[in-house]
């Protein structure tokens, strides 16, 4: 790939440990994490620190997704990333945090407050559940909460999209609750996390891909494979990414660093060039597409 070649990184975190805690890179020991061992990147991690960390590749903009602020913190944060993204041009979007399980007067408040933000898009809250305590991010399946579902259906209000952060398990559950709210955007994270390697849970990832592909308003980013395959090689994610790419199309598919939690597991640029190899037989206008203007198009930059 010529690094010259537009990127919008539509993941990336930031954190400042004297402005917001965080519980998963702060507290002593780190709790356990599905991702793996968090020791390495469990120190600030600001503007300059991800600015080297791509250098040598043309990024033009990024999204800053909510990075796992304890949650009374949530608006706090989308503030202090405000401050950032005016003062340094980045993040070009914001997806903040919300608890959409909390009473509806308490999130219909904390959406409205999000969006005084100019730069927020979205909203995501993790809801990976999985029967292995060792692979679950929360102690029950969010998707069929209906307090969480009465939040949910909020963000249309505020014209806020929102990140899906699932395991394949979950995604037959995400795409009836895509139907039910065709005005909601939605963006499944990280290619849907094929946590389990055996025949059944790679057939329970393609038929759920399928499942949300099906859905116009669902979009999907390819990142994070590393935290399900580390020790991943360009041919060990290629069926994933062309998979991916086959159902929901260049335009509604894209590349995204997951940085800095994907470089616990190769550098930026490893990441990138596997991504660049996987899609050597595209046109420059669909690669144009999936490494930039899907993400543009998607969160309205």
């Amino acid at each position: 790939m010529a690094h010259d070649l537009p990127i919008i990184d539509p993941h990336q975190h930031l954190w400042d440990f004297t402005r917001q805690h965080y519980g998963w890179l702060m507290d002593h020991p780190l709790p356990p994490n599905p991702a793996g061992d968090c020791t390495p990147i469990a120190r600030p991690y600001g503007v300059d620190d991800y600015l080297a960390d791509v250098a040598g590749w043309n990024v033009v903009g990024t999204v800053h997704v909510d990075a796992g602020a304890d949650a009374d913190q949530a608006l706090d944060e989308t503030r202090w990333l405000q401050e950032i993204a005016d003062a340094r041009g980045l993040p070009s979007g914001i997806v903040a945090y919300a608890a959409l399980d909390r009473p509806v007067a308490e999130v219909d408040a904390l959406l409205a407050a999000h969006r005084q933000s100019a730069n927020v898009r979205g909203i995501r809250q993790i809801v990976n559940w999985h029967a292995d305590p060792a692979k679950t991010y929360g102690p029950r399946d969010l998707l069929l909460d209906d307090a969480w579902q009465a939040g949910f259906a909020l963000l249309r209000k505020h014209d806020l999209s929102f990140d899906l952060q699932i395991y394949p398990s979950q995604m037959p559950e995400a795409a009836r609750l895509a139907a039910r709210h065709p005005d909601t955007r939605i963006i499944l994270n990280h290619a849907g996390m094929p946590t389990d390697r055996d025949d059944s849970g790679l057939q329970a990832w393609r038929d759920g891909m399928a499942l949300l592909a099906a859905r116009p308003n669902v979009a999907v980013k390819i990142s994070g494979l590393a935290m399900v395959d580390r020790a991943w090689t360009t041919d060990s994610i290629r069926p994933f990414v062309l998979t991916t790419i086959d159902l929901f199309g260049p335009e509604r598919a894209m590349f995204a660093s997951n940085f800095p939690v994907d470089k616990l597991y190769g550098d930026f640029t490893r990441h990138f060039e596997a991504y660049d190899t996987l899609t050597a037989d595209f046109s420059d206008a669909e690669r144009r597409r999936m490494f930039a203007g899907t993400a543009q198009a998607i969160y309205r930059l």
